[in-house]
């Protein structure tokens, strides 16, 4: 499967990501120029865990007929600042009591297939290259 994704530039600090029926508005805080209209790129990185890790959640719920009634995912993160670079992410779902304690292990192992987490895990090689087009 491959997608394609095209970027824009919105004026600004924006810079937007444009596929299938999709935009992706990004822009950046106002200490580093932008306007805060929209979250910064890597907050769209950090989330895109969160929720992925989200819907493994919901479907281990949706399978197993468990209200997701009183679940939350709780994300955090520690930035490392000498490397300039996240080093920890942290991921705690929260259980409302009636969670049927005998799934805990079973909802954790959910979530560790989530999509984001195996490619964070075992990184996809990137290549960046350009290309001259004609004016039109």
């Amino acid at each position: 499967m491959q997608m394609e994704m095209i970027v824009t530039f919105g004026g600004g600090m924006k810079v937007n990501a444009h596929f299938n029926n999709f935009t992706v508005y990004t822009d950046q805080t106002k200490r580093a120029g932008g306007d805060e209209s929209s979250p910064e790129p890597f907050d769209y990185f950090l989330s895109s865990l969160a929720t992925c890790a989200g819907f493994f959640v919901l479907r281990f719920c949706q399978t197993r007929k468990i209200s997701t009634e009183g679940i939350q995912l709780r994300q955090s993160h520690h930035w490392n600042k000498e490397q300039k670079r996240v080093d920890n992410i942290h991921l705690e779902i929260e259980l409302p009591s009636s969670f049927p304690e005998k799934y805990a292990p079973a909802l954790i192992r959910a979530t560790n297939e989530c999509t984001v987490k195996k490619a964070l895990m075992n990184p996809p090689q990137i290549d960046v290259t350009t290309r001259v087009v004609e004016d039109s």
